[in-house]
């Protein structure tokens, strides 16, 4: 048996047939949710998105099958290049300049700067230790991982993408955590964030920012909102969520009986979809909204489905997270640990109102090639770090 093949055998085919389903799930939810629609630009969405699952299952099973190592070699050149980057931005989408179009390719730098971060701080918290012992305390560690945290942070600020800014605070945390910085400094940065989100909630955030978290705090204390403006969006995924009821209305039972005579008229069940309607936009119900989509269409069951896959996900990246070799390995899947929960969190939460509204695309559901790629390169790495779990250091 060859090296390669016995990896293949050996990587944690729980984590793969998780991962199907959800890409599954994702490509058949964007076929429902463009069906209705006319123009080849939209309806050809779920076709895009098999093309880059298939680009994305490639760059899974190459770095699956390559130690992950080697990430101490490119992660301080990938995240200088994501910086550069970040400040090469050139077009505005949904009221954010934090992405760039070269010859017809739109893409959004702050997805590769993320995963860039998080190898760079498994590098600090993993291999510098080993080489300096200075580097085993952890006010250093500290020091050094705030500006790999922070700069990037504060650019994409600058971009007003709150929702991806804030991404780098958990993946922060999550760092703190796993590298066994001690619990007191832990303590002491969550203080001085509660002291920051006020001043920063009035001198850094933008005007249709603050009317964001207004209206969610608002609609949750059932005060009076602008319908018409910032309440439109929650309001209508709250309806198309809330009336899809166990089944969802592609499988609720819409018989019509006709008062002039006995005869029955059988719906499909679609007619009455919000999201069909068009008060949730066609190009955010394939990526933001997308949750709503499937919520409306298969109801509780559907929505717990989906939530059970990433829980089952979630808890299989924490069991390879206890099982890897070192420190670095465990960095790295602690990190995307942390991304992939804060992902699924804020999609999910602010389509049920849970959270503000905040541009957060739901991971391997969402239609988008930029930010699938990404995600398909992290979970092969932490399926390395299982795979390579007894080889030697």
């Amino acid at each position: 048996m060859t090296p390669l093949f016995r990896k293949l055998l050996g990587m944690n085919w729980f984590v793969v047939a998780v991962t199907t389903a959800l890409l599954a799930f994702g490509v058949y939810s964007i076929n429902l949710a463009t069906a209705f629609l006319t123009g080849e630009n939209i309806t050809s969405k779920w076709y895009d998105q098999i093309l880059w699952i298939g680009i994305g299952t490639a760059i899974y099973f190459t770095t699956s099958l390559i130690d992950y190592r080697w990430v101490k070699l490119v992660a301080l050149p990938a995240y200088i290049l994501s910086i550069v980057l970040l400040l090469s931005t050139n077009t505005i989408l949904s009221g954010a300049k934090s992405w760039i179009t070269v010859g017809g390719f739109t893409f959004q730098p702050s997805q590769l700067a993320i995963v860039a971060g998080i190898l760079l701080l498994a590098v600090i918290f993993g291999e510098l230790p080993k080489r300096f012992k200075i580097l085993n305390h952890s006010l250093i560690k500290i020091i050094l991982a705030a500006p790999v945290v922070g700069i990037p942070c504060l650019i994409i600020l600058n971009e007003t993408d709150f929702g991806s800014a804030m991404a780098w605070v958990v993946v922060f945390m999550a760092s703190l955590i796993i590298g066994k910085v001690l619990l007191r400094y832990v303590i002491v940065i969550i203080e001085l964030g509660l002291i920051v989100v006020p001043i920063f909630y009035f001198f850094g955030l933008k005007d249709y920012q603050k009317e964001r978290i207004e209206t969610w705090i608002n609609m949750l204390y059932e005060k009076p909102v602008d319908e018409q403006g910032a309440a439109w969006v929650p309001k209508h995924n709250m309806i198309a969520i809330g009336s899809a009821g166990y089944l969802g209305k592609m499988h609720q039972d819409n018989s019509i009986k006709s008062p002039a005579d006995d005869t029955t008229k059988v719906t499909d069940g679609t007619s009455s979809l919000v999201t069909e309607m068009g008060f949730v936009p066609s190009n955010v119900s394939i990526n933001d909204f997308i949750f709503v989509t499937i919520a409306e269409r298969h109801g509780f069951r559907g929505a717990s489905v989906l939530i059970a896959l990433y829980s089952i996900l979630l808890i299989l990246l924490l069991l390879i997270c206890y099982s890897a070799r070192d420190m670095t390995g465990r960095m790295i899947i602690g990190g995307f640990i942390g991304l992939l929960f804060y992902h699924v969190f804020m999609n999910i939460g602010m389509c049920v109102l849970l959270v503000p509204i905040t541009g957060i695309p739901l991971p391997f559901i969402s239609y988008g090639g930029t930010f699938l790629l990404m995600m398909m390169f992290m979970l092969g790495l932490c399926q390395s770090i299982w795979i390579h779990r007894n080889s030697e250091n």
